[in-house]
């Protein structure tokens, strides 16, 4: 049964990967009330959840070489390269070689996750409180320094997270906490809610206020199948750029968009003697997305390991495991070895399979972008309000869902990121609990929380990366007002 979701989910991953908009985070949010509805066991639903993210992965790159309209954010550097092979009728080739190298990268990424992650779980089981409150801590200013936004608006996102986590009773007295005098909201909101609400109902919004739909024109296929030896060029970028991904999604809150775009900088500088990156340059595609999905894989190690998000789609994961009552750490590859290594194995065979379905099958992936999206978004609707009523047969969480959707569309509007709100929902309680029981040791000392050497440098990196994301963002704008005052000057 896990090999049979392990297929279904790669199958119906590439699909949603492949429609421009969707996206490996929205995808899973929106499939995650599915796969409670069916009551699977908690293995196969990390499972069938883990293989529709690598599938989002692999079929975010259709949209971006057929339409020039990246299916999510790690598929922009796709189209730099892979569409002016389409378009030069190369179209079967490109696609060919992005299989390719997406194997390679995913593949490097599962065999970094079977090497270093009971390493990394086994210096993790000497963690303190006051080392994971550190680690917390870390995990927001990663989330704010890379997010390529201000990192005033990723911080504001992050401590509103936290402030809706405090929703419900208080861990310590028992008393309630911020719920209005609503016994619904003694247990706090219920992750999943508020993630389908966030992602899933805000998309909804954003189409209806701009009924937007994909305006491309796809370019011919040519021969479906491609010649074995079409899709050679730019495999030694494939392994430069998987190395470079993995790194890049090992470090929270990085990410597949942060792992491609490495790889692509990286390729670039090292191979465009020629001056043909951005002119269908096979390196320059199979670079990023090899980079994109081992960043992917990546972003597993420290959820599984550290409980701490890699990436947007490894929070919502996140929110899975601790719905089904796991709790990701390093206790979690001793406690439950055979759920950790049957999610690992799946993932090898995820590798195979997306790889043997991409190529043949790719004709179908890609007429499914002519799907009109106004019978799209009433489907989303549909799985969205049955699958979130199906978890609690409560219509008080529809109302909780669509009032995070709201919340979700303004941050839209304001160009905020969701996901550090989504991390605050998730820490939050762990962060309390592990501040809580440091104080409790140290009898109300504060000076206890940076006392630890491991916490000592936790604390000396979140700094760092919190000066670099302001001092980026500083030169950023004034670069930006220095562009608007030569405009005028003009």
């Amino acid at each position: 049964m896990n090999l049979g979701f392990a297929v279904f989910g790669c199958f119906l991953g590439t699909i949603i990967g492949a429609l421009p908009g969707i996206g490996p985070v929205n995808g899973v949010a929106i499939l995650i009330p599915l796969a409670f509805a069916l009551r699977l066991d908690p293995t196969t639903v990390l499972i069938l959840m883990s293989c529709i993210y690598y599938g989002c992965t692999y079929g975010g790159r259709i949209s971006s070489i057929m339409l020039n309209i990246p299916g999510d954010a790690s598929s922009i550097m796709a189209t730099l390269d892979g569409h002016p092979m389409a378009k030069a009728g190369k179209a079967s080739e490109a696609l060919a070689i992005s299989a390719v190298a997406s194997f390679i990268g995913s593949t490097v990424a599962t065999i970094g996750l079977t090497l270093f992650a009971p390493m990394l779980a086994s210096v993790a089981i000497h963690f303190g409180p006051s080392d994971y409150f550190a680690l917390y801590v870390l995990a927001f200013a990663m989330i704010g320094g890379v997010g390529g936004a201000s990192p005033w608006k990723m911080l504001l996102a992050g401590f509103l997270g936290l402030m809706l986590a405090t929703v419900g009773l208080d861990p310590g007295t028992g008393l309630a906490r911020y719920t209005l005098g609503s016994f619904n909201l003694y247990d706090g909101f219920d992750p999943i809610v508020a993630i389908v609400g966030l992602f899933a109902i805000s998309e909804i919004l954003v189409y209806l206020e701009t009924a937007h739909h994909a305006t491309g024109t796809l370019v011919p296929m040519g021969r479906a199948v491609p010649k074995f030896r079409e899709m050679l060029p730019g495999m030694g970028a494939a392994f430069r750029g998987s190395f470079i991904g993995f790194l890049s999604g090992i470090l929270p809150g990085a990410g597949a968009s942060q792992g491609a775009f490495m790889a692509y900088v990286a390729e670039r500088r090292y191979s465009n003697k020629e001056g043909t990156f951005g002119k269908g340059d096979p390196r320059g595609l199979a670079a990023p997305e090899a980079g994109d999905n081992a960043a992917a894989g990546g972003a597993l190690i420290p959820m599984l390991t550290l409980g701490i998000p890699g990436s947007g789609t490894t929070a919502v994961m996140l929110a899975l495991l601790i719905s089904l009552n796991i709790q990701p750490g390093p206790l979690l590859f001793e406690r439950q070895p055979d759920m950790v290594w049957g999610l690992i194995a799946s993932l090898y065979i995820a590798n195979v399979v997306l790889l043997v379905m991409n190529i043949p099958l790719v004709g179908l992936f890609t007429r499914m972008l002519s799907m009109p999206q106004w019978i799209l978004m009433p489907f989303i609707i549909m799985v969205s309000f049955l699958g979130v009523y199906s978890i609690s047969h409560s219509t008080f969480d529809l109302m909780v869902m669509i009032g995070f959707g709201v919340i979700g569309y303004v941050f839209r509007k304001l160009d905020i990121s969701l996901i550090p709100l989504v991390l605050g929902l998730l820490l939050g309680a762990d962060m309390e609990n592990n501040l809580r029981r440091a104080l409790s040791i140290s009898n109300g000392d504060f000076w206890f929380l940076v006392q630890s050497p491991i916490a000592a440098t936790i604390y000396a990196v979140t700094a760092a990366v919190l000066a670099t994301s302001f001092i980026l963002a500083f030169r950023t704008a004034r670069r930006r007002r220095a562009n608007a005052l030569a405009q005028l000057d003009d």
